[in-house]
């Protein structure tokens, strides 16, 4: 959730703010906003209508955030049922506070790494994710290189990821949409993979 433009009804970029954890064993913890440019927390009302969405998916989940921010989506999906989260950020002030917040929650499935998400995602040996949060900067156009580099095995078989930018995406060949919603600052979407056998309602066909 690093970016350079305000997600509507999150703090405004460059202030110091708190985002709330919505859902589940945390629900109403909240988690600090670094006054950075790159940080946007994703709106309350999207995290609610993206968490309905994953609802069926979430139970013991494995879960990637790759451009994690305040970590709120991954802590979100870790309060509401997930088996493990992976946040990945390359900000040593976010990494800091990303590593407060897991103390705090006492978050012990929650692993911090840090990164330049892209390298990361081309570089290691791929592990599949059930749910990858793909939320990056909205001036930096990342979401199609993104996507590029999670088809080379980071997604499961009936995995979805979660993007959300300043317009309406254009996928990639290979890439299907099965929800998504809009706000007057941004678009945000449930994909898949064009070969996975995911439904809009988490259920495997």
């Amino acid at each position: 959730m690093s970016a350079g433009a305000r997600s509507p009804g999150g703090p405004a970029p460059g202030g110091a703010g708190q985002v709330r954890i919505i859902g589940g064993t945390w629900r109403g913890r909240r988690l600090p906003v670094l006054p950075l440019e790159a940080v946007r927390p994703t709106a309350d009302r999207v995290r609610e209508t993206l968490f309905n969405w994953l609802a069926p998916r979430l139970p013991g989940a494995r879960c990637l955030d790759v451009f994690a921010g305040t970590g709120v989506l991954g802590f979100e999906a870790l309060s509401r049922g997930a088996g493990a989260v992976t946040l990945i950020d390359n900000d040593p002030r976010v990494l800091a506070q990303l590593e407060a917040t897991r103390a705090r929650l006492d978050a012990g499935h929650a692993e911090i790494l840090g990164y330049d998400a892209r390298a990361w995602l081309a570089q290691r040996q791929p592990v599949a994710y059930d749910i990858v949060f793909c939320d990056p900067p909205f001036a930096a156009e990342l979401i199609i290189e993104t996507l590029g580099l999670l088809t080379r095995g980071w997604v499961a078989a009936e995995g979805v990821v979660y993007i959300e930018g300043p317009t309406e995406p254009v996928l990639p060949a290979g890439w299907r949409c099965l929800r998504q919603g809009r706000t007057r600052q941004a678009v945000f979407s449930l994909i898949t993979m064009a070969g996975h056998q995911s439904n809009p309602n988490g259920d495997q066909q």
